[in-house]
């Protein structure tokens, strides 16, 4: 259900399509809203795009300034190839560093799902004083939230041989990338097929399954980094939302509700769907933002420091 201080009525606030360059990478990013709002910054994971949150963009923009970008070797950003660029998480979350900058982007809420969360956590570890607040659509930072779908991976970790990567040759195709976003959805046929059809043309990309491996064995730097995420989320103790698709294979509903240990005050909803919980529930995920958002962001960013939110 929609929140009620939602205008249906209200013409739908106009996207805009762009690029900007950050270092070598040419970013393409998705923005509505008015710049002087409130900035949310949406961060997609594998295998999505910025693509995947139109539907938030649809709710949140007559109210918050959106800025959700492509990650190098996603949608349309344009990356260098493989051997040119380091396709490792730290190298990502320089580029989105340099992307925000290149914006000006010095004040932000974060929304981050799977992939984008490590590239979000390390944001906010590089700049804690940008973040204003924490949104995570099955995004994890606890290891109780890796599920058995992991253990291949984590096979790969151990021993990354080229008999353990290739036994994961199934993983960036169009087939596994549709059967991410129907496997934990009660009613499949609430699943646009537009979602995983693009990201499988995506994955198809020259060179673009290589990196996707190389990837998905850099993941193990994000697990080795949890103990400081964590730290993060106890020393500042910034607003956290998790928003999370219950019947997610890849991360368990224990890495959301694991936030209660470091961020008492975490607000930690579950939907009856799975890890493209945006494809399903976009509209009650959409309202828990935006009262979230509310509560947290829109109020103290008035310099009267009183904004009415009817």
């Amino acid at each position: 259900m929609i929140s009620s201080t939602t205008d249906l009525s209200a013409p739908a606030t106009p996207v805009h399509y762009r690029y900007k360059q950050a270092g070598d990478v040419n970013v393409f990013y998705r923005e509505a809203g008015d710049p002087a709002s409130p900035v949310l910054l949406l961060l997609h994971g594998f295998a999505g795009s910025s693509f995947m949150f139109r539907d938030l963009f649809a709710q949140l923009a007559d109210r918050y300034h959106l800025i959700a970008p492509d990650l190098p070797a996603f949608g349309f950003t344009e990356a260098p190839a493989r051997g040119e660029y380091a396709y490792t998480f730290d190298q990502l979350a320089e580029t989105i560093d340099r992307f925000t900058e290149a914006l000006n982007l010095n004040r932000y809420a974060l929304m981050v799902h799977d992939y984008g969360a490590p590239v979000g956590w390390r944001l906010a570890l590089a700049h804690p004083e940008r973040v204003t607040a924490l949104i995570s659509q099955n995004g994890n930072a606890y290891e109780e939230g890796l599920g058995e779908a992991w253990e291949p991976i984590q096979r790969y970790w151990r021993e990354p041989t080229p008999e353990n990567r290739h036994a994961l040759r199934e993983f960036p195709t169009p087939a596994s990338i549709k059967w991410q976003y129907l496997e934990g959805v009660a009613d499949q046929s609430q699943v646009s097929p537009d979602g995983y059809s693009l990201e499988g043309m995506q994955v198809l990309r020259p060179g673009n399954a290589e990196i996707q491996l190389d990837l998905l064995l850099d993941y193990a730097s994000n697990v080795k980094m949890y103990p400081l995420f964590q730290h993060y989320f106890r020393q500042h103790q910034p607003p956290l939302l998790a928003v999370w698709g219950k019947h997610d294979p890849f991360f368990m509903a224990a890495g959301a509700e694991a936030w209660k240990r470091d961020l008492p005050d975490a607000e930690i909803r579950f939907y009856d769907t799975g890890h493209f919980a945006l494809e399903t529930h976009a509209r009650e995920i959409g309202s828990d933002i935006r009262v979230f958002l509310d509560r947290h962001i829109r109020q103290t960013s008035s310099p009267m420091g009183d904004v009415s939110v009817g």
